[in-house]
C-alpha cells in the first residue's frame, strides 16, 4: 500500500515568529500543530516504532512541554492492544522547531488487510492553536509483510482496463487467469505468461528496498500483442508495445499478494512511435491452486 500524506503546514521552518517576551526574536506569532492532519504509517515486523511529527512556527530559547491526548471518537485502534505511545508528553527543545511523538505498533495484532486508525490531540493553551490547521491528527496504520518474491509466482488473476477497452479476439472478459514464474536471469523479476493475450509474455520487476514504497517497474518496448488481432487493423509495424506508465506509480503488496500496474501502450513504425494507445490500470492477484481450479471450473478460464 502506497504511503499518503496530507501536509497541514507549509515550510513552517521558514515562518519565523516571536515566541514570548524573553524568547528568541523571530516574526509575528507562535503556533504549534501536527505536521500532518492525516497520515498513513506502515507497520513493519522489524521496525519498532514510527513517528508523528509536531512542529512550531517559532524557535524559543527554552524547552516547551505539551501533553498528547488520544481521542477515542473516530478511532478503531485501541491503545495498549494495537499500539502504545512512547509518552503522553512531548518536548520541543530550546532552539528547535519540531519534535516527534513515538508510536509503537503491535505488529502481531494486525491482520493482512487491516487498516487501524487513531486520533491524537495536542493539549496546549488556546493561543497556540492555529485555527487553519487545528490541534488534531488522524493516523492510519497498515501492515507490511516481509518480502518474498515467491509470493508472486503461480496462478494469477489479471483484471485489466486495457482488456476492457481492447479485448481482441482472444478474450471474452476483462479478466484472465494466467501462470507466472521467476525470471532466472533477473533478481526479483516475475514473468507473466500470456499476460493479456495468448503467446505474449511480459516481465515486471519488484523493488522491495523501501518497504513503505514497494515499487513495480516494467521495461520499455515489451511486446503485448500484434495489432491486427486486437485493433482489427495495422497502424504501425503490427506490434503493440508496453512499459510502466511514467504518469502513475505502480506498486505491490506482499501481505495481500497483488501487483498494481499502470501500463502505457503504444505502437511503433520503423522505431518511431506512431500511436499512443493510452495508460491503462491493471491488477494482478495471486491465488492458490485450489482457487485457480475453482475459477477454471466456474468461469471456463
Amino acid at each position: 500500500m502506497r504511503k499518503i500524506l496530507i501536509l497541514s503546514a507549509i515550510f513552517l521552518g521558514a515562518i519565523f515568529t516571536a515566541c514570548q517576551e524573553d524568547s528568541i526574536k523571530t516574526f509575528e506569532k507562535e503556533y504549534i500543530m501536527f505536521q500532518d492532519t492525516l497520515s498513513y504509517k506502515a507497520v513493519l515486523q522489524d521496525k519498532e516504532y514510527f513517528t508523528v511529527p509536531v512542529t512550531s512556527t517559532v524557535a524559543c530559547d527554552y524547552d516547551r512541554t505539551l501533553a498528547v491526548e488520544i481521542v477515542d471518537e473516530g478511532s478503531n485502534a485501541v491503545e495498549g492492544r494495537d499500539y502504545r505511545l512512547g509518552s503522553n508528553t512531548i518536548v520541543i527543545p530550546a532552539g528547535e522547531y519540531k519534535t516527534d511523538i513515538l508510536v509503537y505498533p503491535e505488529y502481531d495484532r494486525f491482520e493482512d488487510t487491516d487498516t487501524l486508525s487513531f486520533n491524537l490531540k495536542l493539549v496546549m493553551p488556546e493561543n497556540l492553536k492555529w485555527d487553519i490547521y487545528g490541534d488534531e491528527t488522524k493516523v492510519s496504520m497498515y501492515k507490511v509483510c516481509p518480502f518474498d518474491i515467491n509470493t508472486f509466482t503461480g496462478w494469477c488473476v489479471v483484471t485489466s482496463i486495457f482488456l476492457y477497452n481492447y479485448p481482441g479476439v482472444d478474450n471474452s472478459s476483462y479478466q484472465r487467469l494466467i501462470k507466472t514464474s521467476l525470471d532466472p536471469d533477473e533478481e526479483n523479476t516475475v514473468i507473466l505468461h500470456d499476460w493479456l493475450f495468448d503467446g505474449y509474455d511480459i516481465r515486471i520487476k519488484l523493488d522491495p528496498s523501501d518497504p513503505e514504497e514497494p515499487v513495480v517497474t516494467m521495461d520499455e518496448d515489451q511486446l503485448i500483442s500484434d495489432e491486427e488481432s486486437v485493433f482489427g487493423q495495422v497502424n504501425g509495424d503490427n506490434r503493440i508495445l508496453g512499459m510502466a506508465s511514467p504518469a502513475y506509480v505502480s506498486y505491490f503488496n506482499t501481505c495481500q499478494s497483488f501487483v498494481s500496474l499502470w501500463l502505457r501502450a503504444y505502437v511503433y513504425d520503423i522505431k518511431t512511435i506512431v500511436g499512443y494507445v493510452g495508460d491503462f490500470y491493471n491488477v494482478m492477484e495471486w491465488v492458490s491452486d485450489e482457487e485457480a481450479e475453482r475459477l477454471q471450473r466456474e468461469n471456463g478460464w
